[in-house]
C-alpha cells in the first residue's frame, strides 16, 4: 500500500489526522508509521468508537433478570461426593492420556503495579525456592504429564500455548529460552501474541502517541478469540488432535493446570464453555460473579448486584457467590465457531486512561494529569451470553487450593499480593504433608512442595513420620 491508498483509508474513516505530521518525518520514521497504520483497519477503529461512544437509544432502560446459576449448570468440589470427584478425575486423566488436552495461558500482563517492568509471570513471591510464576505453573504441566503417565503407561504430551502482548512477547520467550522451557519440550510451548487497537480521544479520534506512531493498548483478555483465529492457533490444535482447551491467567500461583476433574466434570457434561470459581469472601467482596442474566450464562461486575442481592443467602450461603476467577475450559469444537461471532458479537467496553500523546495544532508532547482518552478491550467472558445453560456449567472449588491472584503490590492493599499468595501456596504444602502423616511443630507456617513433587497433594508417602521445624522447600 502506497502513502496515498493508506490517506484514502484513513480520510475515509475519518481518522486522517493520523498522517498530520507525515511530511515532517524522516523517511525512515515515514516507513514506520505507514507499517504500522497498514495493520490497522480505520473504518473498524471508526465504527467501534460510534458504537462505544454513541450506543443506539431505547425509549426505555432495560431491566435485565439476574439470578443465581441454575442447580443444573453448577457443581461444587465442597459437597460433591468422593466418588463422582473421582469419576470426573478419572474421566479427565482419559482425556490427557489420548494427548486430547492442551492449556493456553493468559500472559499479556507485565509486573508495572507490582513493582516489575518484566511480564508478570517472572515475578518471583519469595518462595524458599524462588521460583517464578511461569515455573511452577511449567512444572505443574510436566508433573501431571508425569502423572497420567505413570498411571495409563502411555506417552503424554500437554501442550502448552502462551498468550503475550507486544511488550511481553520477547521477554517472556527470552525467559523460556534462559530457564531451558523449566523442563518442558520446546516443541510444546507455543507463544501467540494478542492484538492490540487504537487508543481514542473522546471524540472518536485515533490518537498519536509521537508525530510517528500512533498510540495503542492490548485488547482485553478477550482479544483471545481474535488472536487464536489470527495467530494460527485453531490450526495447530487440529493438527495435534486437541479437543479440551484450560484457559486460565498467569497471576494465580495455586493454579491446576488441565485440571484432571474439572476436565472430566466438563467433557462428562459434553460442555462447550465451562469455568471454574471459588465462593465470595463475604458479601462485599469486589468481584466478578458467575450468574444467570436474562437466561444464559454471564459474568457480571459487583456493581451490578444490589445490596440485597449481596447478602442474600440460600441456607447458610451466600445466593450470589460464583467469584469469577478466569478459569475456562474451552472444547474445540466450540472455539471452532469463533469466525462465526467474534467480529459481530463481542462488544467493546472503555477504560478512560491518562494516555501520552501529542498535540495535533502545535505536534507538542502531552503528559496528561487527568483522564485525556480511552483504551478499547474485550472481555473473554463476554461470549457466555450467547451459550445455553445445556451448554455451559461452572465447577466450584476451595478458594484456598486453587486461587490465589497476584494483583498488588506488597503493602499497598494488603491482599492478593506476593506475601498473600507466598503464604496460601506454603500453607497448602503444610495441609499436604500433615494429610500425608508428617508433623509440622507450631510456628512453621508452611512447606513449599514443588510441583515435581506433587501435582495435588498425591504421591507424598516419603514425609510420613517426618517432623518439620522451618520453612523449606521439599526435595524433588
Amino acid at each position: 500500500m502506497s502513502y496515498e491508498s493508506v490517506l484514502e483509508d484513513y480520510k475515509k474513516a475519518g481518522q486522517d489526522h493520523v498522517l498530520s505530521f507525515y511530511d515532517s518525518l524522516s523517511s525512515e520514521d515515514q516507513s514506520s508509521l505507514l507499517a504500522q497504520l497498514k495493520t490497522i483497519d480505520p473504518a473498524r477503529v471508526t465504527n467501534i468508537a460510534q458504537t462505544v461512544l454513541a450506543p443506539p437509544s431505547t425509549s426505555e432502560p432495560t431491566v435485565s433478570e439476574i439470578t443465581p446459576l441454575p442447580e443444573v449448570s453448577t457443581a461444587s468440589l465442597l459437597s460433591a461426593s468422593p466418588e463422582q470427584i473421582a469419576q470426573w478425575e478419572e474421566k479427565g486423566f482419559a482425556l490427557i492420556a489420548a494427548n486430547e488436552v492442551a492449556v493456553v495461558l493468559l500472559a499479556g500482563g507485565q509486573g508495572t503495579r507490582l513493582g516489575s517492568s518484566a511480564p508478570k509471570g517472572c515475578f518471583d513471591i519469595g518462595l524458599p525456592s524462588h521460583k517464578s510464576l511461569f515455573a511452577l505453573q511449567a512444572e505443574r504441566v510436566l508433573s501431571l504429564q508425569n502423572l497420567v503417565a505413570k498411571k495409563t503407561g502411555k506417552a503424554v504430551v500437554i501442550p502448552w500455548y502462551i498468550m503475550t502482548s507486544g511488550p511481553t512477547r520477547k521477554p517472556t520467550e527470552d525467559f523460556f529460552k534462559e530457564n531451558k522451557y523449566f523442563g518442558l519440550d520446546s516443541a510444546n510451548i507455543i507463544f501467540f501474541e494478542q492484538g492490540v487497537l487504537p487508543c481514542i480521544d473522546n471524540s472518536g479520534k485515533i490518537l498519536l502517541e509521537s508525530k510517528s506512531k500512533v498510540a495503542v493498548a492490548p485488547d482485553g483478555n478477550g482479544g483471545i478469540y481474535r488472536a487464536l483465529m489470527r495467530e494460527g492457533v485453531l490450526d495447530d490444535f487440529k493438527k495435534r488432535g486437541i479437543k479440551h482447551i484450560h484457559a486460565y491467567c498467569v497471576d494465580n500461583c495455586l493454579v491446576r493446570m488441565a485440571d484432571p476433574i474439572f476436565l472430566g466434570f466438563a467433557a462428562s457434561k459434553s460442555l462447550l464453555v465451562g469455568t471454574k470459581s471459588v465462593p465470595k469472601r463475604g458479601p462485599t467482596e469486589s468481584v466478578g460473579l458467575i450468574v444467570a442474566k436474562d437466561g444464559h450464562p454471564a459474568v457480571i461486575e459487583y456493581s451490578e448486584i444490589s445490596e440485597e442481592m449481596a447478602f442474600r443467602k440460600t441456607g447458610d450461603e451466600l445466593a450470589f457467590r460464583t467469584a469469577n476467577i478466569v478459569n475456562h475450559y474451552y472444547s474445540v469444537e466450540y472455539l471452532d465457531s469463533i469466525p462465526t461471532w467474534e467480529e459481530h458479537y463481542l462488544p467493546y467496553h472503555i477504560a478512560r486512561k491518562k494516555i501520552p500523546c501529542i498535540d495535533l495544532e502545535t505536534g507538542s508532547s502531552i503528559s496528561p494529569s487527568s483522564p485525556n482518552g480511552i483504551k478499547l478491550e474485550q472481555f473473554i467472558f463476554d461470549c457466555f451470553p450467547r451459550l445455553e445453560f445445556s451448554e455451559f456449567a461452572n465447577l466450584e472449588v476451595k478458594r484456598e487450593d486453587e486461587f490465589s491472584p497476584l494483583k498488588n503490590k506488597v503493602g499497598t492493599a494488603g491482599e492478593d499480593d506476593a506475601d498473600s499468595s507466598r503464604a496460601d501456596l506454603l500453607a497448602q504444602g503444610k495441609r499436604w504433608v500433615e494429610a500425608a502423616g508428617a508433623t509440622v511443630e507450631a510456628g512453621v507456617v508452611g512447606i513449599e512442595v514443588p510441583p515435581l513433587v506433587s501435582y495435588a497433594g498425591e504421591n507424598l508417602e516419603s514425609v510420613k513420620g517426618k517432623t518439620f521445624s522451618s520453612v523449606i522447600e521439599l526435595s524433588v
